[in-house]
């Protein structure tokens, strides 16, 4: 009995690790993508709820896209909008876009944005 309470507690630890690196890493690229893009305030994007309004100055949409972001079904419609806008504004395909709805192909998306140098 000790065993397997020993053994669920380790695997929420791990789990608990993993999500907590994979949402650093998540930050960490969205801060990269808007300095890159010349955002004024980079550091939005290790704001809870402030990082969505970064992702949509970064798309360089409307303030209001925030607000559409916030409601269920529709924020899906909205994310794939914005991402696919970052990849135009980043001169990478727009088909690229769609891989952020695409878990975990989002994550390899995060880092080739933040990482790699402008298309001509």
């Amino acid at each position: 009995m000790e065993n397997a309470l020993f053994n669920i507690l380790f695997f929420a630890v791990d789990l608990f690790l993993i999500c907590i690196g994979l949402i650093v890493y998540i930050m960490a690229t969205q801060y990269l993508i808007a300095q890159k893009i010349g955002e004024d305030k980079p550091w939005l994007a290790w704001i809870p709820f402030a990082n969505i309004y970064l992702l949509v100055k970064m798309a360089r949409k409307p303030w209001w896209f925030f607000i559409l972001f916030l409601i269920p079904l529709v924020n899906i419609v909205i994310y794939l909008i914005l991402w696919i806008n970052i990849c135009k504004i980043l001169k990478k395909p727009a088909w690229l876009g769609v891989v952020a709805l695409l878990f975990p192909f989002n994550l390899f998306l995060f880092g080739y944005l933040a990482f790699s140098s402008p298309q001509k």
